[in-house]
């Protein structure tokens, strides 16, 4: 029976592996920073000009980057059950078996690095969007509150995408599936164009859709939505920060006890 300090201290050391790996495999800092940068400038001057319905005042730069913000990040934790896959198809899970460490402690460290891969996304993100006109008209408290709700439902879904790469076990196909899953999530929603454009049924959909009220909550605390511009008559996008964390909350808490479980059971195969 491990105790808490081992599991930290265990979960600490697997980060710091997979963070190394990142260091030396710089294609993955790569791809992690260029596809923000071209979804910003592409959305920004490709679609921007087309988009109508925006609040007054309010620029499509604006309205445009707290969108992107939770479309990459929710992306970005896909790389957790991708690389879990890798790391069982390569035989690595077989070599932590052999060690007296914690078994959460490679799932722990797993999520915990790819919440660093998001961190540095948002971070490049954030200054291609100061480039491109966006702004944030918020106090620095609110600001650090929107990346921060960010990161911890980017975090949570990292969970599921733990339980993904633990059934699947291919990388390649655990890229397939989430892509067919997290796609649909992050564009039925309000990040790239108001919700007043979209058909009855899936507007419906878009005003419950979590990613939906990440994207508020960031727009909001960001000070990229005027308080006197109306929101959706929907409890969810009315109370997008309380409704994030407890979607987070909830995808914690079915999802790590079940990717631990799942990867109890797949090491001892």
């Amino acid at each position: 029976m491990t105790t808490l300090a081992q599991t930290l201290s265990d979960s600490a050391t697997v980060t710091r592996r997979n963070l190394i790996k990142v260091k030396r495999v710089p294609d993955l800092i790569v791809f992690a920073t260029l596809s923000p940068i071209m979804f910003v400038v592409l959305f920004r001057y490709v679609f921007g000009g087309a988009i109508g319905g925006l609040p007054e005042g309010i620029s499509y730069a604006e309205f445009l980057l707290p969108g992107i913000f939770a479309q990459t990040v929710v992306f970005g934790s896909t790389i957790t059950g991708a690389s879990l896959a890798d790391d069982l198809q390569k035989g690595l899970i077989d070599r932590f078996r052999s060690l007296p460490m914690s078994r959460s402690a490679v799932l722990i460290g797993r999520t915990v690095a790819d919440a660093g891969l998001n961190v540095i996304s948002i971070a490049v993100m954030a200054l291609t969007g100061l480039v491109v006109g966006w702004r944030i008209n918020s106090s620095i408290g609110e600001a650090v509150a929107g990346f921060l709700v960010l990161l911890v439902f980017a975090y949570a879904v990292s969970w599921l995408m733990a339980v993904v790469g633990l059934l699947v076990r291919t990388p390649e196909v655990v890229n397939n599936a989430s892509f067919i899953v997290i796609f649909p999530l992050t564009f039925i929603a309000n990040t790239f164009v108001p919700l007043e454009t979209f058909p009855a049924v899936l507007r419906t959909f878009a005003e419950w859709n979590p990613v939906s009220a990440v994207v508020q909550a960031a727009r909001e605390l960001f000070g990229n939505w005027p308080p006197s511009y109306p929101v959706p008559d929907v409890w969810a996008l009315q109370n997008p920060v309380l409704y994030t964390l407890i979607w987070s909350a909830i995808i914690l808490a079915v999802f790590v006890p079940l990717s631990v479980r799942l990867y109890q059971r797949t090491s001892t195969r």
